[in-house]
C-alpha cells in the first residue's frame, strides 16, 4: 500500500478546497456586514492542514492505485466534511455545535440537503452562498475536478474517478484520457449552471437568488437561503424552470456529453435507463397530481398540477426542493414520495438513491426468475436495450441492493434505539442515505432536534450514500488490506 501517495494527494486536494473559503468573503465584503473573518480564518487553517500533509511527502512518486484511490476518495469526503464545518464553527451568526456544524456541511457536499438551521432568511449572504457553494462543488464531486489536475502533478487519475463514481457504467469514459474525461464533466455541469441561473433571474429571481439555486439545482442538492425553500418565491414559472433542470441534474451526463458532440436529442431516447427515468417520473408525477385533486388538497386544480409535479420531480430525483409541506400532505403521498427517492436519479449523475439503471436490473432479473419458474431449461439473458449483460453485472447490483438495504436497516434501528418513532427514524434515514434531504415526522421541517448520537450516525448515512456503500464498506474488509 502506497501511503505516502495517498497522503500527498489528500495534502493537495486540502489545499485546492482551502481556495473555496473565499468566494464567501468576497460576498461579506461586497454587503458590507462583517461577517468575512470566519471564512478568512478557516483559509489559513484548511491550507495549513493541507500543507502539513503535503510537504512531508511532497517528492514521493509511487503510482496510485486503485486501492490508494478507494483510500483517497473515503478519507477525503471525510476530512472535507469535518474541514467544511469550519467557517460554521467559527461563525458567531450560525451558533452551531461542532456536530451541528459538521452535519450541514457533510449535507451540503453529499447534495444531501437535510438542514439543522432555523432562521435562514436572517442569517449573512456569505454563510448562505457557502451551503450553496458546497452542494455545488459536491455535486459532480471535487475528486472529478482534481483528477483534470492530477496529471500535471505527475499522477494518474483513472483511479479516482473509478472510487468517486462507482456502479454498472463506471468503467464508461466520455473521452480517451481521464483528465479529459473530467474536463467534459465540468464544462457540461457549468453549462448547465450558468442557463439554471439565467433561467431564475428571468423569472424573477434577484441575481443571488438565482446563482445560489442554480448551484442547489444542478447539483441536485435542495439547499435555499430561505426557510421556506422553493415556496418563497410563490411563483409557478421558476418551479417548472427548476422542474426542468432537476430533471437534467438527474441524467446521466454521459447522455448530456454525447447529444452535445453529436448535435442531437436521439442519445437520450436511445437511452433504456433515461426511458425508464422520464417514465417513473411522469407516472408518479400522475399518481400524485390525482390524489390531490380527489382530497381536494389545494383550493384549485392548477394549483395541485404544479405543487405536485414540482413535489414529485424534486423528491424522486432527491434534490430536496419544497413548495408545499409535502409531509402535511395525505399519508399516502408522503410515504410514496419517500419510495421514489430510493430509486433515485440516473447513474453517472448528480443525484442520489439506488439509482434507475440498478433497480431496472433488478426488474428485469426478477422478470427472468419468474420465466424461469415457467420454462426452467430456458436460457434467459437480462438485457439493457439489445446487450446482453454478463451475470456478474447482475449479481453485483443484487449484492449492491441487499448492501444498501441492510445499511437502511441498521440505521433506522440506530436511530429508534436513541428513542425516536418509526417514522422519524424511517425517513430520516430515508433522507441521509439517499441523499434526499427532508424528512418526516420529527424531520420535516429540520434535523435540529435530533440528539448528536443520531446526528452522527445520519452523517455516516449521507457518506455512504454519496459514494453508493462500496466504496467506504470496501474499507473495512480483511482482503482490501492483504498484499
Amino acid at each position: 500500500m502506497h501511503f505516502a501517495v495517498v497522503q500527498k494527494i489528500l495534502g493537495g486536494l486540502l489545499i485546492l478546497f482551502s481556495i473555496t473559503m473565499l468566494p464567501p468573503v468576497l460576498v461579506a465584503l461586497i454587503d458590507g456586514d462583517g461577517s468575512w473573518l470566519p471564512f478568512v480564518q478557516s483559509f489559513g487553517i484548511i491550507l495549513l492542514l493541507g500543507v502539513a500533509v503535503w510537504l512531508p511527502v511532497s517528492r514521493a512518486r509511487q503510482g496510485l492505485r486503485l486501492r490508494e484511490g478507494f483510500i483517497v476518495v473515503a478519507l477525503f469526503w471525510t476530512a472535507l466534511g469535518l474541514a467544511g464545518a469550519f467557517p460554521l464553527i467559527l461563525s458567531t451568526a450560525t451558533d452551531l455545535s461542532v456536530t451541528d456544524a459538521a452535519f450541514e456541511a457533510i449535507s451540503g457536499l453529499t447534495t444531501t440537503g437535510s438542514t439543522v438551521i432555523v432562521g435562514l432568511d436572517n442569517l449573512p449572504r456569505s454563510i448562505l452562498f457557502y451551503r450553496q457553494q458546497l452542494q455545488w462543488l459536491g455535486g459532480m464531486g471535487i475528486i472529478v475536478l482534481a483528477v483534470a489536475i492530477l496529471p500535471m502533478l505527475g499522477i494518474g487519475g483513472m483511479q479516482l474517478y473509478r472510487a468517486e463514481m462507482p456502479g454498472p457504467v463506471k468503467d464508461n469514459k466520455l473521452t480517451p484520457r481521464i483528465a479529459e474525461t473530467a474536463k467534459a464533466l465540468w464544462v457540461i455541469y457549468v453549462g448547465l449552471t450558468g442557463a439554471c441561473a439565467i433561467a431564475y433571474w428571468l423569472a424573477g429571481m434577484t441575481p443571488f437568488d438565482a446563482l445560489a439555486h442554480s448551484f442547489s439545482t444542478v447539483s441536485i442538492g435542495g439547499f435555499s437561503p430561505y426557510d421556506a425553500s422553493m415556496g418563497h418565491f410563490d411563483s409557478a414559472l421558476i418551479e417548472m424552470i427548476a422542474v426542468v433542470f432537476m430533471v437534467l441534474g438527474g441524467t446521466n451526463f454521459a447522455l448530456h456529453f454525447a447529444a452535445m458532440r453529436r448535435r442531437s436529442l436521439l442519445p437520450y431516447g436511445l437511452d433504456p435507463e433515461f426511458r425508464t427515468y422520464v417514465r417513473l417520473l411522469i407516472a408518479v408525477a400522475v399518481i400524485t397530481v390525482g390524489y390531490l385533486t380527489i382530497e381536494n388538497t389545494f383550493d384549485t386544480f392548477p394549483e395541485a398540477v404544479h405543487h405536485g409535479i414540482f413535489q414529485v420531480v424534486s423528491i424522486a430525483t432527491t434534490t430536496g426542493f419544497t413548495s408545499a409541506s409535502f409531509a402535511d400532505w395525505p399519508d399516502f403521498l408522503p410515504v410514496l414520495l419517500i419510495f421514489a427517492s430510493f430509486i433515485g436519479a440516473c447513474a453517472s449523475s448528480t443525484g442520489g438513491g439506488l439509482k434507475v439503471i440498478r433497480v431496472l436490473l433488478l426488474f428485469k432479473q426478477g422478470r427472468r426468475e419468474l420465466t424461469r419458474l415457467v420454462h426452467p431449461r430456458a436460457r434467459v439473458a437480462v438485457k439493457i436495450g439489445n446487450k446482453a449483460l454478463d451475470d456478474q453485472v447482475v449479481q453485483g447490483v443484487w449484492g449492491f441492493f441487499a448492501t444498501y438495504i441492510l445499511c437502511f436497516a441498521v440505521g433506522m434501528l440506530l436511530l429508534m434505539a436513541a428513542g425516536h418513532g418509526q417514522v422519524t427514524s424511517f425517513s430520516a434515514m430515508a433522507a441521509t442515505l439517499n441523499n434526499l434531504g427532508p424528512g418526516l415526522g420529527g424531520v420535516a421541517s429540520n434535523f435540529r432536534s435530533l440528539d448528536a448520537f443520531s446526528k452522527w450516525v445520519l452523517c455516516a448515512a449521507m457518506l455512504l450514500g454519496r459514494l453508493e456503500i462500496f466504496t467506504f464498506l470496501v474499507l473495512l474488509t480483511p482482503d482490501f488490506w492483504r498484499r
